[in-house]
C-alpha cells in the first residue's frame, strides 16, 4: 500500500525545478450569478462535515490511499510522464492508451475534493507541479491531448477521429478538474487551461463548421461547469450545441441510422427524440446527465421530457438489484427490456458512479425522493462494490454471480473506473443534503453536521446514527435565526413496501412496520410529500428530528419477464443488498435453495469485513438425481453479506439471487462417471467445474452457465483428461461445443479423438464406430468399442485462427 509520504516524496524537488510560487491557503469558492439553474440547490460537499462510522473511514482511506495510490500508477504506466514529454520535459513515446489523459484529470479532481474536506501541503504541491506541467504541453491555440503531441506535435491529426480517440471526452474531464481546483484553492492556473481549450472548441465545433459530436459523451458536463465557474454563457452554447447535433441526419453517417455513431453512443436520433437507454451505459449516463445540466440552465423542457422518459425505461426493465446498470459486455452497455443475466452482468463502475450523477441532478430539478432512492441504493451496492475496503484494488464490471472468475485488481490498462472512483468517493457529501429557498431536504442519512444557506437564514443540521447498520437518525437542528421553515426528511421506498419506484423488483410480503418519526421528543405526521416527510414549522435552536426506519431482512423478487431471476430471491436490509458467499458457507452457495418460510436472523459482527451485519438462516441443498430431476437434499445453515463487501477473501462462488425453488439452483450433479471423475486439463479459462456441472446451455454460445476455453490458445492441442480410482467399462462419449461466434474468438475445433488408458498406463485410441463431429448448439456423440479403464482423454485440435471450448462432457 502506498503512502503518501511516498507518492510525494519527490514533489519539492519537482516543485524548485519548475518553479512554483508558495503555497496559499484554501480559497472559498467566489460565486458566479447565473439567469437559471436547478429548482433544488445541492449543499456543497465542502459545507458538509463527516463523522460517521460507516463514512469516515471511506473517505480517510480515499484521501489517504486511493487518491496517492491512483497518482502513483499514473506516474508508473507514463501518463505524468506523457505530459512531461508533451511539455519538452524528457523525449520519448507515447505510453498507453491513446485516452489516458483523462485518468490524470479524474484523480486530480478526486485531489481537489480532498483537500477541500483536509488540506494538505504535500499534495496541494503535488497538484500545483501537475498543473504547471500540464500548462507547458498545452499548445498555443489552447490544444491539449497528448496523444498527438509526442514525440512530436501531429497538427493534421486533430480531430480525424472524434469517435474514437476521445480528445472531447479527455478535455471534459480537464474542466471538471480545473473548475474543482479553483474552487478549492482559489489559483486559476488550471482553469486557465481548461477555459483556453474550452474557447478551441468553441472555434472549431460550430455550425457551418465542424458538427460531428463526441464519440464519448462528457465534455457536456465538463462546459456546464466551466460556464457556472465562469459565468461566460458560450460554454453553456457549446454544451447544448454538442447534444443537438446527435442523431442529426446532415451527421449520418455509414449505419445510416440517423446520426455518425448509431445506438452505441446514442447517436441513432436527435437526444430530444431519444425515448429508451440504449448502447454504452457510461456514455449514456454522461450524456443525460449533461442533458440534465443543460436543461436546468436554460429551461430546455424537451430535454427534460426525453431524460424522463428514458429514466423510467430505466428503472422499469433495465436496473440492477444493485443499483448497477449496463447487462451486456460485449458493447458495455444496456440490454433489452428485463435482460439482466447475474453471471455475465457487466455494471461497469463507472456506469454506477454516472448514474448516481444523473438521478442526483434528476432530484434537483424535480424534489421527488425516488430519484435519491435509486441514487442510495447504488451508492451503497453497485458503486462501492467498485472499491475494495483497502482502498487499491478494483472492480471493472460487478457481476451478481461468480465461481470464482472475479477478482479486483491493482489497475487496468483502461483505467476509467479507478480514477472514477478517486474522484467519487470523496465528493459523497455532497449528495446528503440540498436547500429550496427557505426550505432544507435530507437525502441520505450519514453521522456529522452541515451549515445550509438557505435564501433568509443559515441552518445548521448534525445528524448522528449508525446507518446502514440501525434505521435511528437523530437531527439536531440549529437556525441562525428563530424562523418558519419545512425540513423535508426523505423516507426511503424500501421502508414503504417498495424496493425500486417501479414494478421490477417487489418485495416478497409486505410487512406493518411503521416508520417511526419524532420532533422535539413528540410523534409527528409523516405528511409524505414526494417521498419525503414534510415538517414545517417554526424552528429554534435546540430542536431535534427523530427518524426510526423499520430493519427487517427483506425478500426481494424480480418481476416475471426477468428470466435470470425465475424462482429466485435477493436479500435486503436497509439500503443494502446482501449476498451468498463461499468463504462463509463451506465453499458453496449455487447448490443451496432458500425456501420462503426460511427464518432469517440478523447480526452484527465486527470482526468481519471491517464490521458488517451478516443474515444467517437455514438453506436447502439442490440435488440432480440420475433420471435428471432436481430434488431437495438437507439442511444447511447459510451466511449472507453486504454484496459491497464481497470479493475480499479470495476467489470463489458468489451469488445476489440465490434460488428459492430447487429447480432454480444450480444442484449438485448426479454421481455420474464425468462428475466422479478427477478432471484435468491442458489450460483452463473461464471453469474446469461447467464442463461436469450436468447444466445444459441453450447453444453453443451461451455462457450463462460458463464454459471451458482455452482462449487465446490457437491452432495448438489440448486436452481433458478424467480419472478414477477403479476401472469402468466405457463405450461413448458426448462434447458440447462453445462457440461464440459473432462476440468472441472461440469456434468449434477442427478435429478431436477418444483415448483410453491401457493396462500399461499408456494411451490409445478407442476404436471408434461413429464419426467425430463438430457441430454446433448439440450434443456429438462418439461411440466406440468398449474398453475398461480408469482414464479417459480427449485430444482437441485447435483451428489455425480459433480458440475453442467445451460447454459439457458425458461419459457412458
Amino acid at each position: 500500500m502506498v503512502s503518501q509520504k511516498q507518492m510525494f516524496a519527490v514533489v519539492l524537488t519537482a516543485v524548485m525545478t519548475i518553479g512554483l510560487c508558495t503555497v496559499s491557503g484554501l480559497a472559498e469558492e467566489k460565486k458566479v450569478e447565473l439567469k437559471r439553474d436547478y429548482n433544488v440547490k445541492p449543499v456543497p460537499f465542502n459545507e458538509v462535515h463527516v463523522d460517521d462510522d460507516f463514512w469516515t473511514p471511506r473517505l480517510e482511506t480515499s484521501r489517504k490511499v486511493t487518491i496517492p495510490y491512483c497518482f502513483k500508477k499514473c506516474e508508473e504506466t507514463g501518463r505524468i510522464r506523457n505530459y512531461e514529454k508533451a511539455a519538452g520535459l524528457m523525449e520519448g513515446k507515447h505510453e498507453g492508451i491513446y485516452f489516458n489523459d483523462s485518468d490524470v484529470y479524474k484523480v486530480m479532481e478526486g485531489a481537489a475534493y480532498s483537500l477541500q474536506v483536509q488540506p494538505d501541503t504535500m499534495m496541494r504541491l503535488y497538484l500545483d507541479k501537475v498543473v504547471r506541467i500540464m500548462a507547458g504541453a498545452q499548445w498555443e491555440d489552447g490544444y491539449l491531448f497528448t496523444f498527438y503531441s509526442i514525440p512530436k506535435r501531429q497538427p493534421e491529426k486533430l480531430w480525424t477521429n472524434v469517435q474514437s480517440i476521445h480528445e472531447q471526452y479527455c478535455v471534459g474531464h480537464m474542466y471538471e478538474g480545473a473548475v474543482a481546483h479553483y474552487q478549492v484553492t482559489g489559483d486559476k492556473a488550471f482553469l486557465d487551461v481548461a477555459t483556453k481549450n474550452a474557447d478551441l472548441i468553441c472555434d472549431v465545433f460550430a455550425e457551418g463548421k465542424r458538427t460531428d459530436p463526441p464519440g464519448h459523451q462528457e465534455i457536456e458536463i465538463g462546459l456546464c461547469k466551466l460556464y457556472r465557474a465562469t459565468g461566460n454563457g458560450k460554454y453553456l452554447d457549446q454544451a447544448k450545441f454538442f447534444l443537438d447535433q446527435r442523431g442529426r441526419k446532415g451527421n449520418r453517417g455509414p449505419k445510416g441510422d440517423g446520426g455518425l455513431y448509431g445506438t452505441y453512443s446514442q447517436d441513432h436520433k436527435p437526444v430530444t427524440e431519444q425515448t429508451k437507454a440504449l448502447g454504452h451505459s457510461v456514455r449514456a449516463a454522461y450524456l443525460y446527465t449533461g442533458m440534465a445540466d443543460v436543461a436546468a440552465l436554460t429551461g430546455n423542457m424537451e430535454y427534460i421530457r426525453a431524460i424522463d422518459t428514458i429514466w423510467k425505461d430505466i428503472v422499469d426493465t433495465k436496473l440492477y438489484i444493485t443499483g448497477g446498470i449496463g447487462a451486456a459486455g460485449g458493447h458495455e452497455g444496456f440490454g433489452g427490456a428485463y435482460e439482466l443475466p447475474n453471471m455475465t452482468a457487466y455494471c461497469e463502475t463507472c456506469a454506477s458512479i454516472a448514474n448516481i450523477f444523473w438521478n442526483h441532478r434528476m432530484f434537483l430539478m424535480h424534489g421527488d425522493a425516488k430519484y435519491i432512492d435509486v441514487l442510495e441504493r447504488v451508492l451503497y451496492n453497485a458503486a462501492l462494490s467498485g472499491i475494495s475496503m483497502e482502498g487499491d484494488r478494483f472492480f471493472y464490471p460487478n457481476p451478481l454471480e461468480s465461481t470464482g472468475q472475479h477478482a479486483r485488481s491493482p489497475w487496468f490498462g483502461c483505467a476509467c473506473c479507478p480514477s472514477n472512483v478517486a474522484r467519487f468517493i470523496p465528493s459523497v457529501p455532497g449528495y446528503t443534503y440540498a436547500n429550496k429557498n427557505n426550505n432544507i431536504y435530507v437525502n441520505l442519512f450519514i453521522g456529522g453536521n452541515a451549515t445550509i444557506e438557505t435564501a433568509n437564514n443559515k441552518v445548521k443540521l448534525t445528524q448522528q446514527t449508525q446507518y446502514p447498520w440501525k434505521g435511528a437518525v437523530n437531527i439536531n437542528v440549529e437556525p441562525e435565526k428563530s424562523d418558519t421553515f419545512a425540513i423535508y426528511v426523505r423516507i426511503p421506498g424500501w421502508a414503504q413496501n417498495q424496493p425500486v419506484p417501479s414494478d421490477l423488483y417487489k418485495f416478497h410480503k409486505a410487512v406493518n412496520e411503521p416508520v417511526e418519526l419524532k420532533v422535539n421528543g413528540k410523534p409527528a405526521s409523516l405528511n409524505i410529500q414526494k417521498g419525503f416527510a414534510c415538517i414545517e414549522r417554526k424552528w429554534q435552536k435546540g430542536d431535534t428530528i427523530e427518524l426510526n426506519l423499520p430493519m427487517s431482512v427483506r425478500r426481494v423478487i424480480a418481476h416475471p419477464n426477468v428470466k435470470a431471476d425465475i424462482d429466485r430471491v435477493a436479500l435486503q436490509r436497509g439500503p443494502l443488498v446482501f449476498c451468498l458467499e463461499w468463504p462463509d458457507n463451506d465453499g458453496k452457495v449455487s447448490n443451496l435453495f432458500i425456501p420462503d418460510d426460511a427464518k432469517l436472523k440478523t447480526e452484527y459482527r465486527p470482526d468481519l469485513l471491517n464490521g458488517v451485519v451478516v443474515i444467517t438462516g437455514t438453506a436447502r441443498l439442490a440435488k440432480r438425481m440420475m433420471n435428471g430431476d432436481i430434488v431437495p437434499a438437507g439442511k444447511k445453515q447459510f451466511t449472507a453479506i453486504p454484496y459491497y463487501a464481497w470479493a475480499h477473501r479470495g476467489r470463489g462462488q458468489m451469488t445476489v439471487w440465490p434460488a428459492r425453488k430447487p429447480q432454480a439452483a444450480r444442484p449438485e450433479p448426479a454421481d455420474t462417471l464425468t462428475y466422479r471423475s478427477k478432471t484435468t486439463a491442458s489450460f483452463i479459462h473461464v471453469s474446469l467445474d461447467a464442463i461436469k456441472d450436468q447444466i445444459l446451455p441453450k447453444s453453443s454460445s451461451d455462457s450463462s452457465a460458463l464454459q471451458l476455453d482455452f482462449w487465446p490458445h490457437k491452432d495448438t492441442t489440448e486436452w481433458l483428461q478424467f480419472e478414477w480410482d477403479k476401472k469402468h467399462k466405457i463405450s461413448s462419449i458426448k462434447v458440447y461445443w462453445f462457440d461464440d461466434t459473432g462476440r468472441g474468438a472461440c469456434r468449434v475445433p477442427e478435429s478431436w479423438k477418444v483415448l483410453y488408458r491401457d493396462a500399461e498406463g499408456g494411451w490409445k485410441p478407442a476404436e471408434n464406430s461413429t464419426p467425430y463431429l463438430t457441430q454446433k448448439d448439440t450434443f456429438n456423440k462418439v461411440s466406440f468399442e468398449p474398453v475398461k479403464t480408469n482414464g479417459i482423454k480427449i485430444e482437441i485440435e485447435l483451428q489455425e485462427r480459433w480458440s475453442s471450448g467445451v460447454q459439457e462432457v458425458v461419459i457412458e
